[in-house]
Protein backbone atom coordinates (compact mmCIF):
# COMPACT_ATOMS: atom_id res chain seq x y z
CA UNK A 1 0.00 0.00 0.00
CA UNK A 2 2.82 2.06 0.79
CA UNK A 3 4.43 2.02 -2.62
CA UNK A 4 1.24 2.51 -4.37
CA UNK A 5 0.88 6.08 -1.97
CA UNK A 6 4.60 6.49 -3.36
CA UNK A 7 3.12 6.16 -7.21
CA UNK A 8 0.20 8.43 -7.18
CA UNK A 9 2.13 11.25 -5.72
CA UNK A 10 4.89 10.81 -8.55
CA UNK A 11 1.98 10.49 -11.45
CA UNK A 12 0.50 13.62 -9.53
CA UNK A 13 3.53 16.13 -9.85
CA UNK A 14 4.13 17.69 -12.68
CA UNK A 15 6.89 19.93 -14.14
CA UNK A 16 9.61 21.72 -12.07
CA UNK A 17 6.99 24.65 -11.39
CA UNK A 18 5.47 22.14 -8.40
CA UNK A 19 9.22 21.13 -7.18
CA UNK A 20 9.79 19.37 -4.00
CA UNK A 21 6.95 21.30 -2.48
CA UNK A 22 3.48 19.67 -4.02
CA UNK A 23 5.66 16.48 -3.48
CA UNK A 24 6.23 16.41 0.49
CA UNK A 25 2.92 17.85 0.97
CA UNK A 26 0.89 14.87 -1.00
CA UNK A 27 2.93 12.75 1.14
CA UNK A 28 1.46 14.80 4.50
CA UNK A 29 -1.86 15.03 3.33
CA UNK A 30 -2.02 11.10 2.27
CA UNK A 31 0.15 9.86 5.40
CA UNK A 32 -2.32 12.15 7.85
CA UNK A 33 -5.23 12.49 6.10
CA UNK A 34 -8.74 11.74 8.67
CA UNK A 35 -10.49 11.05 5.76
CA UNK A 36 -8.29 7.90 4.51
CA UNK A 37 -7.43 6.93 7.97
CA UNK A 38 -11.25 6.70 8.08
CA UNK A 39 -12.04 4.48 4.51
CA UNK A 40 -8.46 2.62 5.97
CA UNK A 41 -10.44 1.58 9.17
CA UNK A 42 -13.35 0.50 7.42
CA UNK A 43 -11.08 -1.38 5.02
CA UNK A 44 -9.89 -3.48 7.95
CA UNK A 45 -13.22 -3.80 9.93
CA UNK A 46 -14.76 -5.30 7.14
CA UNK A 47 -12.07 -7.57 6.17
CA UNK A 48 -12.50 -8.61 9.74
CA UNK A 49 -15.50 -9.85 8.89
CA UNK A 50 -14.37 -12.68 7.10
CA UNK A 51 -13.27 -14.05 10.37
CA UNK A 52 -16.76 -13.90 11.36
CA UNK A 53 -18.49 -15.95 8.66
CA UNK A 54 -15.84 -18.44 9.27
CA UNK A 55 -17.73 -20.05 12.18
CA UNK A 56 -20.82 -22.29 12.96
CA UNK A 57 -23.73 -21.60 14.69
CA UNK A 58 -24.13 -21.38 18.29
CA UNK A 59 -24.12 -24.84 20.09
CA UNK A 60 -27.34 -25.66 22.21
CA UNK A 61 -27.18 -26.64 25.55
CA UNK A 62 -30.44 -27.90 27.28
CA UNK A 63 -30.71 -29.02 31.50
CA UNK A 64 -34.31 -30.70 32.35
CA UNK A 65 -35.35 -31.93 35.78
CA UNK A 66 -38.08 -34.40 36.40
CA UNK A 67 -40.04 -32.72 39.24
CA UNK A 68 -42.52 -35.81 38.92
CA UNK A 69 -39.85 -38.76 37.97
CA UNK A 70 -40.90 -41.14 35.57
CA UNK A 71 -40.45 -44.45 36.07
CA UNK A 72 -38.60 -47.00 33.81
CA UNK A 73 -37.35 -50.46 34.00
CA UNK A 74 -33.76 -49.95 35.41
CA UNK A 75 -35.07 -46.68 37.89
CA UNK A 76 -37.35 -43.45 37.97
CA UNK A 77 -35.24 -40.82 35.35
CA UNK A 78 -34.14 -37.96 37.98
CA UNK A 79 -32.72 -35.29 34.99
CA UNK A 80 -31.72 -34.76 30.99
CA UNK A 81 -29.07 -32.77 29.69
CA UNK A 82 -29.03 -32.33 26.03
CA UNK A 83 -26.11 -30.69 24.26
CA UNK A 84 -26.83 -30.09 19.76
CA UNK A 85 -24.87 -28.39 17.18
CA UNK A 86 -26.07 -27.67 13.34
CA UNK A 87 -23.68 -27.67 10.37
CA UNK A 88 -24.34 -25.52 7.35
CA UNK A 89 -24.55 -27.80 4.19
CA UNK A 90 -21.51 -28.56 2.35
CA UNK A 91 -19.44 -25.02 1.01
CA UNK A 92 -21.70 -22.31 3.07
CA UNK A 93 -18.91 -21.29 5.17
CA UNK A 94 -16.46 -20.90 2.00
CA UNK A 95 -19.53 -18.94 0.29
CA UNK A 96 -19.69 -16.50 3.16
CA UNK A 97 -16.09 -16.25 3.41
CA UNK A 98 -15.76 -15.34 0.07
CA UNK A 99 -18.78 -12.76 0.22
CA UNK A 100 -16.94 -11.06 3.25
CA UNK A 101 -13.79 -11.15 1.38
CA UNK A 102 -15.78 -9.47 -2.41
CA UNK A 103 -16.77 -6.64 0.17
CA UNK A 104 -13.31 -5.84 1.66
CA UNK A 105 -12.14 -5.87 -2.04
CA UNK A 106 -15.40 -2.77 -2.44
CA UNK A 107 -13.79 -1.02 0.59
CA UNK A 108 -10.38 -1.48 -0.77
CA UNK A 109 -11.61 0.32 -3.66
CA UNK A 110 -12.69 3.33 -1.44
CA UNK A 111 -9.57 3.93 0.09
CA UNK A 112 -7.83 4.41 -3.70
CA UNK A 113 -10.88 6.88 -4.40
CA UNK A 114 -10.37 8.88 -1.74
CA UNK A 115 -6.48 8.73 -2.17
CA UNK A 116 -7.06 10.28 -5.56
CA UNK A 117 -9.80 12.90 -4.75
CA UNK A 118 -7.63 14.14 -1.65
CA UNK A 119 -4.55 14.20 -4.24
CA UNK A 120 -6.55 16.57 -6.20
CA UNK A 121 -7.98 18.50 -3.81
CA UNK A 122 -4.28 19.27 -2.39
CA UNK A 123 -2.79 20.20 -5.59
CA UNK A 124 -5.36 22.31 -6.91
CA UNK A 125 -5.13 23.64 -3.82
CA UNK A 126 -1.50 24.22 -4.05
CA UNK A 127 -1.69 25.74 -8.21
CA UNK A 128 -4.23 28.51 -5.84
CA UNK A 129 -1.27 29.29 -3.58
CA UNK A 130 0.93 29.85 -6.42
CA UNK A 131 -1.50 31.71 -8.78
CA UNK A 132 -1.90 33.92 -5.52
CA UNK A 133 2.32 34.01 -5.21
CA UNK A 134 2.97 34.93 -8.74
CA UNK A 135 0.05 37.61 -8.39
CA UNK A 136 1.94 39.09 -5.88
CA UNK A 137 5.56 39.26 -7.25
CA UNK A 138 3.39 41.26 -10.27
CA UNK A 139 2.32 43.75 -8.04
CA UNK A 140 5.71 44.45 -5.96
CA UNK A 141 6.91 44.83 -9.33
CA UNK A 142 4.30 47.05 -11.24
CA UNK A 143 4.52 49.09 -7.61
CA UNK A 144 8.52 49.15 -7.86
CA UNK A 145 7.72 50.52 -11.44
CA UNK A 146 5.20 53.00 -10.63
CA UNK A 147 7.43 54.47 -8.39
CA UNK A 148 9.91 55.01 -11.22
CA UNK A 149 7.13 57.20 -12.99
CA UNK A 150 6.65 59.18 -10.32
CA UNK A 151 9.84 60.36 -10.03
CA UNK A 152 10.02 60.59 -13.69
CA UNK A 153 6.33 63.01 -13.39
CA UNK A 154 8.46 65.13 -10.43
CA UNK A 155 10.95 65.85 -12.67
CA UNK A 156 9.19 66.59 -15.45
CA UNK A 157 6.85 69.37 -13.79
CA UNK A 158 10.21 70.84 -12.83
CA UNK A 159 10.81 71.59 -16.42
CA UNK A 160 7.01 72.22 -17.49
CA UNK A 161 6.78 68.57 -19.12
CA UNK A 162 3.86 67.01 -16.80
CA UNK A 163 1.42 68.69 -13.97
CA UNK A 164 0.88 67.88 -10.65
CA UNK A 165 -2.32 65.59 -11.84
CA UNK A 166 -0.41 63.32 -13.43
CA UNK A 167 2.11 62.52 -10.18
CA UNK A 168 -1.57 62.54 -7.96
CA UNK A 169 -2.81 59.70 -10.87
CA UNK A 170 0.42 58.04 -10.03
CA UNK A 171 -0.34 57.79 -6.84
CA UNK A 172 -4.11 56.91 -6.36
CA UNK A 173 -2.41 54.15 -8.49
CA UNK A 174 -0.09 53.16 -6.04
CA UNK A 175 -2.88 53.18 -3.88
CA UNK A 176 -4.96 50.86 -5.59
CA UNK A 177 -1.87 48.88 -5.96
CA UNK A 178 -1.12 48.26 -2.39
CA UNK A 179 -4.96 47.98 -1.87
CA UNK A 180 -4.55 44.97 -4.00
CA UNK A 181 -1.43 43.93 -2.15
CA UNK A 182 -3.12 43.66 1.04
CA UNK A 183 -6.04 42.14 -0.28
CA UNK A 184 -3.72 39.06 -2.07
CA UNK A 185 -2.17 38.66 1.17
CA UNK A 186 -5.22 38.21 3.01
CA UNK A 187 -6.36 35.59 0.50
CA UNK A 188 -2.95 33.80 0.81
CA UNK A 189 -3.38 33.82 4.06
CA UNK A 190 -6.83 32.26 3.53
CA UNK A 191 -5.86 29.61 1.37
CA UNK A 192 -2.91 28.68 2.94
CA UNK A 193 -4.72 27.97 6.23
CA UNK A 194 -7.59 25.71 3.91
CA UNK A 195 -4.54 23.77 2.50
CA UNK A 196 -2.95 22.95 5.93
CA UNK A 197 -6.13 21.88 7.08
CA UNK A 198 -6.55 19.50 4.11
CA UNK A 199 -3.01 18.16 5.27
CA UNK A 200 -4.61 18.13 9.14
CA UNK A 201 -2.23 20.26 11.18
CA UNK A 202 -1.66 23.63 12.26
CA UNK A 203 -3.49 26.12 9.72
CA UNK A 204 -0.67 28.64 10.72
CA UNK A 205 2.32 25.92 9.64
CA UNK A 206 4.12 28.00 6.37
CA UNK A 207 4.09 26.49 2.93
CA UNK A 208 7.18 27.52 1.01
CA UNK A 209 5.62 28.40 -2.79
CA UNK A 210 7.49 29.50 -5.78
CA UNK A 211 6.62 33.41 -7.50
CA UNK A 212 6.87 32.08 -10.77
CA UNK A 213 4.12 29.80 -13.07
CA UNK A 214 5.53 28.87 -16.18
CA UNK A 215 3.30 26.40 -18.74
CA UNK A 216 5.36 23.44 -19.29
CA UNK A 217 6.94 23.42 -23.08
CA UNK A 218 6.01 20.10 -24.13
CA UNK A 219 2.58 18.81 -24.59
CA UNK A 220 1.67 15.41 -23.36
CA UNK A 221 -0.14 13.25 -25.29
CA UNK A 222 -3.94 11.84 -23.40
CA UNK A 223 -5.88 8.97 -24.29
CA UNK A 224 -9.17 7.34 -22.67
CA UNK A 225 -7.13 3.82 -22.18
CA UNK A 226 -6.60 3.89 -18.87
CA UNK A 227 -10.05 5.37 -17.69
CA UNK A 228 -11.45 1.83 -17.63
CA UNK A 229 -9.47 0.96 -14.99
CA UNK A 230 -10.33 4.16 -12.65
CA UNK A 231 -10.95 2.66 -9.24
CA UNK A 232 -14.54 4.77 -9.37
CA UNK A 233 -15.40 2.31 -12.30
CA UNK A 234 -13.42 -0.50 -10.65
CA UNK A 235 -15.64 -0.48 -7.51
CA UNK A 236 -18.89 -1.38 -9.68
CA UNK A 237 -16.89 -4.04 -11.11
CA UNK A 238 -16.38 -5.36 -7.42
CA UNK A 239 -19.54 -4.43 -6.40
CA UNK A 240 -21.20 -6.82 -9.20
CA UNK A 241 -19.20 -9.76 -7.96
CA UNK A 242 -20.53 -9.39 -4.41
CA UNK A 243 -23.34 -9.70 -5.67
CA UNK A 244 -22.56 -12.92 -7.44
CA UNK A 245 -21.04 -14.13 -4.32
CA UNK A 246 -24.24 -13.32 -2.36
CA UNK A 247 -26.16 -15.18 -4.54
CA UNK A 248 -24.09 -18.23 -3.59
CA UNK A 249 -24.53 -17.77 -0.26
CA UNK A 250 -28.36 -17.66 -0.66
CA UNK A 251 -28.42 -21.17 -2.43
CA UNK A 252 -26.27 -22.56 0.68
CA UNK A 253 -28.57 -21.24 3.00
CA UNK A 254 -31.31 -22.57 0.88
CA UNK A 255 -30.11 -25.71 1.64
CA UNK A 256 -30.81 -28.06 4.63
CA UNK A 257 -29.00 -27.73 8.15
CA UNK A 258 -27.52 -31.04 9.61
CA UNK A 259 -27.45 -31.20 13.41
CA UNK A 260 -25.82 -33.64 15.51
CA UNK A 261 -26.51 -33.85 19.41
CA UNK A 262 -26.41 -36.24 22.51
CA UNK A 263 -28.87 -36.43 25.67
CA UNK A 264 -28.07 -37.64 28.64
CA UNK A 265 -30.53 -38.97 30.89
CA UNK A 266 -29.55 -39.61 34.54
CA UNK A 267 -31.44 -42.34 36.34
CA UNK A 268 -31.89 -43.84 40.06
CA UNK A 269 -32.02 -46.69 41.44
CA UNK A 270 -34.78 -49.61 42.81
CA UNK A 271 -34.76 -50.31 45.77
CA UNK A 272 -34.66 -54.16 43.96
CA UNK A 273 -31.67 -56.48 44.36
CA UNK A 274 -30.28 -58.20 41.35
CA UNK A 275 -31.84 -55.82 38.78
CA UNK A 276 -30.07 -56.10 35.68
CA UNK A 277 -28.57 -52.38 34.59
CA UNK A 278 -30.22 -50.93 37.57
CA UNK A 279 -29.85 -47.33 37.96
CA UNK A 280 -27.75 -47.14 34.58
CA UNK A 281 -28.26 -43.79 32.93
CA UNK A 282 -29.35 -43.43 29.48
CA UNK A 283 -26.51 -41.51 26.70
CA UNK A 284 -28.42 -40.84 23.07
CA UNK A 285 -27.03 -39.77 20.34
CA UNK A 286 -28.98 -37.77 17.65
CA UNK A 287 -29.37 -36.81 14.45
CA UNK A 288 -31.46 -33.89 13.66
CA UNK A 289 -32.20 -31.83 9.46
CA UNK A 290 -33.20 -28.62 9.28
CA UNK A 291 -35.31 -28.75 5.70
CA UNK A 292 -35.97 -24.84 4.66
CA UNK A 293 -39.44 -26.12 3.73
CA UNK A 294 -40.81 -22.35 3.49
CA UNK A 295 -38.21 -20.87 0.93
CA UNK A 296 -40.06 -18.12 -0.40
CA UNK A 297 -37.61 -15.70 1.27
CA UNK A 298 -34.96 -17.23 -0.83
CA UNK A 299 -36.49 -17.04 -4.03
CA UNK A 300 -37.10 -13.28 -3.07
CA UNK A 301 -33.25 -12.70 -2.37
CA UNK A 302 -32.19 -14.35 -5.61
CA UNK A 303 -34.78 -11.94 -7.64
CA UNK A 304 -33.36 -8.96 -5.73
CA UNK A 305 -29.89 -10.05 -6.27
CA UNK A 306 -30.64 -10.13 -10.39
CA UNK A 307 -32.14 -6.93 -10.15
CA UNK A 308 -28.96 -5.47 -8.65
CA UNK A 309 -26.70 -6.62 -10.97
CA UNK A 310 -29.02 -4.84 -13.47
CA UNK A 311 -28.57 -1.83 -11.55
CA UNK A 312 -25.01 -1.66 -10.74
CA UNK A 313 -24.35 -2.36 -14.95
CA UNK A 314 -26.51 0.60 -15.46
CA UNK A 315 -24.59 2.83 -12.54
CA UNK A 316 -21.25 1.66 -13.94
CA UNK A 317 -22.08 2.88 -17.69
CA UNK A 318 -24.00 6.15 -15.86
CA UNK A 319 -20.42 6.98 -14.57
CA UNK A 320 -18.29 6.21 -16.93
CA UNK A 321 -19.83 8.46 -19.55
CA UNK A 322 -19.61 11.13 -16.76
CA UNK A 323 -16.28 10.55 -16.35
CA UNK A 324 -15.64 10.63 -19.93
CA UNK A 325 -17.25 13.62 -20.06
CA UNK A 326 -15.16 15.36 -17.69
CA UNK A 327 -12.16 14.18 -18.55
CA UNK A 328 -12.70 15.38 -22.24
CA UNK A 329 -13.61 18.57 -21.07
CA UNK A 330 -10.65 18.76 -18.82
CA UNK A 331 -8.20 18.26 -22.11
CA UNK A 332 -9.85 20.85 -23.86
CA UNK A 333 -10.01 23.20 -20.79
CA UNK A 334 -6.72 22.93 -20.61
CA UNK A 335 -5.50 23.47 -24.81
CA UNK A 336 -7.94 26.58 -24.24
CA UNK A 337 -5.73 27.76 -20.94
CA UNK A 338 -2.73 27.09 -23.41
CA UNK A 339 -4.25 29.27 -25.98
CA UNK A 340 -4.93 31.85 -23.86
CA UNK A 341 -1.19 32.07 -22.05
CA UNK A 342 -0.03 32.52 -25.54
CA UNK A 343 -1.83 34.98 -26.18
CA UNK A 344 -1.77 37.39 -22.76
CA UNK A 345 2.05 36.75 -23.24
CA UNK A 346 1.66 38.24 -27.03
CA UNK A 347 -0.56 41.15 -25.49
CA UNK A 348 1.92 41.94 -22.66
CA UNK A 349 5.06 42.12 -24.85
CA UNK A 350 2.98 44.41 -26.82
CA UNK A 351 2.34 46.51 -24.14
CA UNK A 352 6.15 46.30 -22.78
CA UNK A 353 6.92 48.08 -26.24
CA UNK A 354 3.88 50.49 -25.86
CA UNK A 355 5.22 51.71 -22.69
CA UNK A 356 9.39 52.00 -24.23
CA UNK A 357 7.73 54.26 -26.69
CA UNK A 358 5.76 56.47 -24.27
CA UNK A 359 8.47 56.51 -22.04
CA UNK A 360 11.03 58.00 -25.20
CA UNK A 361 8.59 60.74 -25.54
CA UNK A 362 9.77 61.71 -22.03
CA UNK A 363 12.74 62.68 -23.99
CA UNK A 364 11.62 64.80 -26.68
CA UNK A 365 8.69 66.04 -25.46
CA UNK A 366 5.61 66.28 -22.90
CA UNK A 367 4.83 62.43 -21.41
CA UNK A 368 1.51 61.73 -21.37
CA UNK A 369 1.56 59.90 -17.90
CA UNK A 370 -2.39 59.40 -18.37
CA UNK A 371 -1.59 57.41 -21.41
CA UNK A 372 1.39 55.37 -19.51
CA UNK A 373 -1.12 54.68 -16.67
CA UNK A 374 -3.80 52.59 -18.92
CA UNK A 375 -0.62 50.66 -20.60
CA UNK A 376 0.48 49.92 -17.30
CA UNK A 377 -2.81 49.26 -15.98
CA UNK A 378 -3.30 46.88 -19.01
CA UNK A 379 -0.13 44.92 -18.72
CA UNK A 380 -1.15 43.78 -14.89
CA UNK A 381 -4.04 42.48 -16.13
CA UNK A 382 -1.90 40.80 -19.18
CA UNK A 383 0.18 39.16 -16.82
CA UNK A 384 -2.83 38.68 -14.15
CA UNK A 385 -4.69 36.66 -16.80
CA UNK A 386 -1.70 34.73 -18.01
CA UNK A 387 -1.22 33.48 -14.27
CA UNK A 388 -4.52 32.68 -13.81
CA UNK A 389 -4.11 30.62 -17.63
CA UNK A 390 -1.49 28.79 -16.43
CA UNK A 391 -3.51 27.74 -13.18
CA UNK A 392 -5.73 26.59 -15.14
CA UNK A 393 -3.74 24.80 -16.83
CA UNK A 394 -2.45 23.21 -13.97
CA UNK A 395 -5.81 22.32 -12.47
CA UNK A 396 -7.08 20.50 -15.42
CA UNK A 397 -4.15 18.39 -15.62
CA UNK A 398 -4.67 17.32 -12.20
CA UNK A 399 -8.32 16.49 -13.14
CA UNK A 400 -6.96 14.75 -16.19
CA UNK A 401 -4.59 13.15 -13.31
CA UNK A 402 -7.63 11.68 -11.41
CA UNK A 403 -9.35 10.28 -13.83
CA UNK A 404 -6.69 8.49 -16.00
CA UNK A 405 -3.58 8.09 -14.02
Amino acid sequence: MKTKIILLCCLFALQIVQGQDLESLLKIGVENSPSLQKFELKYLGVSEKKNEANSLPNTEFGFGYFVSEPETKTGPQRLKVSVKQMIPWFGSISSREAYSQSLAEVSYEDIQIAKRKLIASISEQYYTLLAIKAKQKVVKENKALLVIYEKLALKAIEVSKASAVDVLRLQMRQNELQQLALVLDQNFRAQQAALNLLLNRAKETPIQIPEVMELPKEEVLLTNKKLGVHPELLKYDKLYQSVIKSELVNQKENKPMIGFGLDYIAISKLPVANLNDNGKDVFMPMVSLSIPIFNKKYHSKTLQNELKQHEIISEKQERLNALKTLLETAKTNRVVARIRYETQVKNSEQAKSAEKLLLQNYETGTVNFKEVLEIQELQLQFQTNQIEAVKSFFVQTTIINYLSK
